[in-house]
């Protein structure tokens, strides 16, 4: 699973700024979201791709602050939102979110609402790294931690994932 190439080419000329951990989480507080999006795969073994993402929005004049978020971080991209005109610091490698995103929150925790989705985002994150996706029933809790997160809008129902789950063979 490839990233999305950073929009932002003129990395040389910029000088990040060192941002305070705990500003981060406070920003993160109020501009960030843990995701968990699910595709359907016919060709996985569960019918399922689970993928956990980072993200945090902000107006393009905010750009500088991103850029800064993604040298804290030391991994991410950068990329235009034209959906809600906003740019977008992300995060979708396994490997960063286990290395960089979850131990910072662990850290330097969130204490609003988001500090319950980060819970089941970096529960859903340590069953990604232990496989437990490549089983049925661990897809199954992964979907159940998932739709409990994040109330927004999603691809696909919960219940159109299960029936998926229950529909493959093995």
């Amino acid at each position: 699973m490839g990233n999305t190439p950073a929009l932002i080419k003129d990395r040389d000329t910029y000088e990040a700024k060192a941002l305070d951990p705990w500003y981060v989480t406070g920003l993160t507080e109020g501009e960030g979201c843990f995701c968990v999006s699910f595709a359907i795969r016919a060709k996985l073994r569960t019918g399922l791709e689970a993928r956990p993402s980072f993200s945090l929005s902000l107006n393009r004049r905010d750009q500088p602050l991103l850029q800064d978020l993604q040298q804290f971080f030391e991994c991410g991209w950068i990329r235009e939102s034209r959906s809600d005109r906003t740019f977008k610091f992300e995060v979708r490698s396994a490997q960063d979110l286990r290395d960089s995103i979850v131990p910072h929150f662990e850290a330097f925790p969130l204490s609003g609402d988001k500090a319950r989705s980060f819970r089941g985002f970096s529960q859903v994150c340590r069953m990604v790294w232990q496989g437990d996706h490549l089983k049925r029933d661990g897809m199954r809790q992964i979907v159940a931690i998932a739709y409990e997160m994040n109330l927004g809008k999603r691809r696909h129902e919960e219940a159109t994932l299960l029936r998926v789950l229950d529909e493959v063979k093995g």
